[in-house]
């Protein structure tokens, strides 16, 4: 059996690797890394979530919130969910929601409608909480573990429509969730 030479120069480059089926099938979807990351800045950093569980009481609410958070962020995530881009990003809105978690949490705001109205320096952890207990516990479970997460998966290589159609899918998901909920929360308030 005879075999093209460019063929042999082709496969010891070691450029084959990025062409194998099983590593293609091992490596995360991108759109499975958009779905996790937005559910948990969605539900995991979600203090109303916290609340409503401890008191039994607005759960609703809660849930609904979360989801429309959540439905929104990975819209945004979708946007930035090329292979090079979504790492980045993710551990950025990570980040940014433990962070007001952890603020919100510390100083014992209530998560109400007056909350947004505060602006994002008021949510933010004062200092002096970062030396008790309760916000670097807070910063390690809802930031650490999830970063961690994020950068050790290896996102599957999808071919540019591929991955721009999966882009384009995840936005319309996210945008008719986010417009569902927000639809939702305006004919019937929980």
């Amino acid at each position: 059996m005879l075999r093209n030479p460019s063929l042999k120069l082709f496969r010891s480059t070691g450029y084959e690797s990025i062409l194998a089926p099983g590593e293609t099938r091992m490596a995360l979807h991108p759109g499975w890394m958009i779905l996790a990351v937005s559910a948990w800045v969605g539900f995991a950093c979600n203090v109303a979530l916290w609340r409503a569980l401890a008191t039994g009481t607005g759960l609703s609410w809660a849930m609904a919130t979360g989801t429309l958070v959540a439905a929104a962020v990975g819209t945004f995530l979708s946007l930035f969910g090329w292979r090079r881009t979504l790492k980045p990003v993710a551990s950025l809105m990570v980040l940014l929601a433990a962070t007001l978690a952890c603020g919100i949490w510390t100083q014992s705001l209530p998560v109400n409608g007056q909350l947004m109205g505060k602006g994002a320096s008021a949510l933010l952890p004062e200092w002096t909480s970062l030396l008790s207990w309760q916000a670097p516990t807070l910063l390690v479970v809802l930031a650490l573990l999830p970063l961690l997460w994020v950068w050790q998966k290896q996102l599957r290589r999808l071919p540019g429509p591929t991955q721009l159609a999966a882009n384009i899918t995840g936005m319309v998901t996210g945008a008719c969730v986010l417009a569902g909920i927000a639809f939702l929360l305006a004919v019937r308030p929980l």
